[in-house]
């Protein structure tokens, strides 16, 4: 299956999104005001809960590869509803000085087909991914 693909535009410099991020402080003003702590390091793992309607989603993520300032690889497993893990990139690409294209990328959400949540369903992964970037790009602009 092919990936959930978003790009993003965001009027700021390549190291301002990296920090944005990569930065526990920063991720919380825009992503999951919940996550404990994050290194951008090979190897860290975190994990936290994330309730919707009348499910909580505990989150386990690692990550896997990491270029600064352009690549950030992140498994994501939920492990009360399958064990192996889906891939997150982030691809951070100069388009002038002072501004980038931000790629997330979503591969492997095809493991979640044979459940019936619709947290996990392909319009919902890339909804979230619309969602996260454009509240990213306003709070970096």
């Amino acid at each position: 299956m092919k990936p959930v693909v978003v790009n993003k535009i965001i009027n700021q410099p390549v190291e301002k999104i990296w920090k944005a991020i990569t930065e526990r402080s920063e991720m919380i003003q825009w992503f999951f005001d919940n996550i404990p702590d994050f290194e951008a390091e090979e190897g860290f793992k975190t994990w936290f809960v994330v309730t919707s309607e009348e499910r909580s989603f505990y989150h386990l993520w690692e990550v896997t590869d990491i270029v600064p300032n352009k690549v950030l690889k992140v498994e994501w497993t939920y492990p009360d509803y399958v064990k192996e893990p889906f891939l997150v990139t982030f691809q951070l690409e100069i388009e002038s000085k002072e501004q980038t294209k931000m790629t997330v990328l979503a591969e492997g959400i095809e493991k979640f087909e044979h459940l019936d949540i619709p947290e996990f369903k392909r319009e919902s992964c890339k909804g979230g991914w619309e969602y996260f970037t454009s509240r990213l790009k306003e709070y970096l602009e």
